[in-house]
């Protein structure tokens, strides 16, 4: 599998094209749609499908203008954030910019253990609420990624104090992320890519 990072989106985001025997996923689009749609043409690849790690703002900016781009595109997001897309208030928009801004609703909703095919890779849906009640990752042992949104980052973790977001929720989903192989290599939301086992142990300083 090919993984693009079409560093920066909007609001320093991390947006990832997954590419793999002529398909592709868009993981958080952040960057703007023509950059994106322009990557995977050079690329050979057909759009399938956009997965977000979750709802809030800077991770779904380009989510419309990729489905008004490419008729039939689904857009998946974990059921308990399904509501962000169209709520400006549990998106983020409204509390960091004082105004409404909203997106049309998901075409598909995922639940913990759900795969997405792309190509011949499968990646797996995990369920890591407390950043938002439906923050996922993706993995993909045989290809040894793990796309880990806002739950954790190479150098720490994600905020709790949005919308949904809980400190000991959080904690838990981190923690569970242990039982994973710790050589995988971490895709975040925001900053660098970093191996599994580094990232926890960096993330163990914020749950003294």
């Amino acid at each position: 599998m090919n993984i693009v990072n079409l560093f920066p989106g909007s609001f320093g985001s991390n947006c990832y094209l997954c590419e793999d025997s002529g398909h592709a996923v868009v993981i958080d689009p952040s960057a703007a749609a023509p950059s994106i749609l322009r990557r995977l043409l050079a690329d050979g690849c057909e759009l399938d499908a956009v997965i977000l790690t979750h709802g809030h703002f800077d991770h779904i900016m380009s989510v419309d203008t990729l489905r008004d781009a490419v008729p039939g595109l689904k857009v998946l997001i974990h059921t308990a954030d399904a509501p962000m897309l169209t709520d400006g208030d549990k998106n983020g928009f409204d509390f960091f910019f004082g105004q409404e801004r909203v997106w049309r609703g998901a075409d598909g909703l995922l639940a913990d253990g759900d795969t997405v095919t792309v190509g011949t890779v499968t990646l797996r849906v995990v369920h890591t609420p407390g950043h938002s009640p439906g923050s996922i990752c993706l993995a993909s042992e045989s290809e040894g990624v793990l796309f880990t949104g806002d739950t954790i980052f190479a150098d720490g973790i994600g905020r709790w104090d949005l919308w949904g977001g809980d400190y000991e929720t959080l904690k838990m989903s981190v923690d569970s992320l242990r039982a994973l192989d710790g050589s995988l290599t971490i895709y975040p939301g925001h900053g660098e890519s970093e191996v599994l086992r580094r990232s926890l142990r960096y993330a163990a300083q914020y749950f003294r």
